[in-house]
């Protein structure tokens, strides 16, 4: 989901410019597809001035998140929030308003019941409208295919992307035949699809660290870091510069790919690439859903009520289909999943697939969201994630896998 600093201004940017307009500040990071909806918004409400803030990672823009709410000023009027670090933000609900209580009336059944109920309390107060989720896909390089050999149509590679066991198999061949460009771009991007594909993760229900216990999590650190040993990653850090321009060269030829990764895809890969690059809903092991968020007005704006009523406005179906339209944000709306304009929606840089009906296809295969506990976004990002990167810089797998189990333990503390 590019990049710009965030720091989301004054306590709440609530003032009135000089004439007369609500000024709102909303706080994002990686790719909402809000450009041009908050251009359209505005051009709606004459009496409303947005002020976007992005950064290009979740984590530092939810370090600053909470940051500012330990400090109680300086957040921005919408907030939001990574599936990553629901936990942290639930258990600091009382500053966020209920959106139940101040916003506008929301039809019953607007979101895919999962994602709704991640963001309610115990006691039954909403507090962050769902943006996106995250299905997973699989984005390969039909030329790259092509040149080692493979099938490169979409129903040709299914066999390929069947099962991990396929899909590392196939990676094996292509390094065989195809030197100097690796199988896939990063250790991590691939153990974070694989991850999430599993009904418990880092933590059990109960907010319990289970990272050493959980089987699952060892077994798929296993087959990538086997993966790695046997040439099969480019060994780039995600969104690093490195990483960015490893999509311009064709440094790698698959990519793990929930919804929004095609924006990304896209926007790295160049104009030179358009079509090169393809997108098939055959994904290993069934799919499964990475990433997701939400949308949130914490206490210290002092615009709450307009500022719901914005989040609102995003997140309605209608938005949220033209965003997906903009950056491949796969809508979390029941009425989108099935609406004629995102099913036959195309994406012209992948070969004009039709990538909604692709992609709502793999949503309905989700049938709950993987519990986040509190430290998971930290555990992903600054544990895991770091800790496969040493493994492709030549450390020992299991020497990393140790520093793994002890950093995600002192990141639950």
């Amino acid at each position: 989901m590019s990049a710009a600093a965030t720091t989301a201004c004054g306590s709440g940017g609530a003032s009135q410019s000089a004439d007369g307009q609500t000024e709102l500040t909303i706080a994002t990071f990686n790719e909402f597809g809000y450009e041009d909806l908050l251009k359209e918004y505005e051009a709606a409400h004459p009496d409303v001035k947005i002020t976007q803030r992005k950064t290009g990672q979740g984590q530092p823009h939810h370090q600053n998140l909470f940051t500012k709410l330990g400090a109680g000023s300086g957040l921005a009027d919408v907030e939001g929030v990574e599936e990553g670090y629901l936990s942290q933000v639930m258990s600091k609900a009382g500053q966020f308003n209920d959106l139940g209580e101040i916003g506008p009336k929301i039809e019953d059944g607007r979101w895919l019941k999962w994602k709704t109920e991640a963001m309610t309390t115990k006691d039954g107060k909403l507090i962050g409208y769902g943006t996106d989720i995250g299905p997973l896909a699989m984005c390969y390089r039909k030329d790259l295919f092509a040149q080692a050999g493979l099938p490169s149509d979409p129903e040709g590679v299914k066999a390929l992307f069947s099962t991990w066991d396929s899909y590392f198999a196939a990676g094996d061949q292509f390094v065989a035949k195809v030197p100097g460009v690796a199988w896939f771009d990063s250790a991590a991007q691939v153990f974070n699809a694989m991850h999430n594909q599993h009904e418990t993760g880092y933590y059990d229900k109960s907010d319990k660290l289970v990272v050493d216990t959980n089987p699952d999590i060892k077994s798929d650190w296993t087959a990538v870091t086997a993966a790695v040993a046997k040439g099969q990653s480019a060994r780039l850090a995600a969104f690093s510069n490195e990483w960015n321009t490893g999509f311009k060269l064709g440094k790698f030829a698959t990519k793990t790919c929930p919804s929004w990764m095609l924006g990304v895809v896209e926007s790295q890969a160049g104009p030179e690439n358009k079509g090169k690059w393809a997108v098939t809903d055959a994904f290993p092991d069934g799919g499964g859903n990475w990433g997701g968020s939400y949308l949130t007005v914490p206490k210290q704006s002092k615009n709450a009520k307009k500022a719901a009523e914005l989040a609102a406005w995003l997140t309605a179906p209608e938005q949220q289909i033209k965003a997906f339209k903009a950056k491949g944000t796969f809508p979390s709306q029941v009425k989108a999943l099935d609406a004629p304009e995102l099913l036959e929606q195309t994406n012209a840089y992948f070969g004009d697939v039709k990538a909604g009906a692709l992609f709502a296809t793999q949503a309905k295969k989700v049938k709950a969201a993987q519990y986040k506990g509190p430290a998971d976004g930290q555990i992903q990002e600054t544990v895991f994630s770091p800790a496969l990167q040493s493994v492709e810089q030549g450390k020992n797998a299991e020497e990393a896998w140790r520093t793994a189990v002890e950093g995600a333990q002192k990141a639950a503390k």
